[in-house]
């Protein structure tokens, strides 16, 4: 199931809530990639003035050693430690939405974020027009801690799960 169409997950730092749903989407077979649409991946720090900064295609095990080496029992009670295992689990590193036009075309975006859809959708509208291709772009407003991003993984897996529905029943 999930195999003929393509799916993106979208958040600000392809940390958290994108990952969520794009390790779950994934488990359930679907074609899905992840992005970021922030200038840097953002983890928080020792204090909201101090978070941790990446650049996007630095990878996770590196950020996760890092701060492993800093704090771990800081991080560990955080949850980003294990946040930083999980996305190991899925893929390299964190990605940027405005830098993955040759990943090729989505049927499915769905976005974790007002600002992050609006970005998405600026640059969507910006990008060279290769081919005339319909998109759906969904927008979840998505809080980001670890249990709201449970939650809107699932809302996604449920809406692609229900989206597929109507496609197989269209033809």
């Amino acid at each position: 199931m999930g195999t003929t169409m393509r799916y993106a997950m979208v958040c600000s730092s392809n940390q958290n809530r994108s990952m969520e749903a794009h390790a779950l989407l994934k488990r359930q077979g679907f074609d899905v990639s992840s992005y970021g649409t922030g200038a840097h991946v953002k983890l928080p720090g020792p204090s909201l003035r101090e978070p941790n900064v990446y650049d996007f295609g630095t990878p996770y095990k590196f950020m996760h050693d890092e701060l492993r080496r800093k704090d771990p029992d800081l991080y560990k009670r955080n949850g980003i430690l294990p946040m930083l295992k999980r996305n190991l689990g899925v893929k390299n590193a964190p990605q940027r939405w405005q830098d993955n036009a040759a990943d090729g075309c989505f049927d499915v975006v769905m976005t974790f974020e007002e600002k992050v859809f609006d970005t998405v959708i600026e640059d969507l509208n910006n990008r060279e027009q290769k081919m005339i291709r319909s998109v759906l772009i969904i927008n979840l407003e998505v809080k980001d801690n670890h249990e709201e991003a449970a939650t809107g993984a699932k809302l996604a897996l449920d809406l692609c799960q229900d989206r597929l529905k109507l496609v197989y029943t269209e033809f």
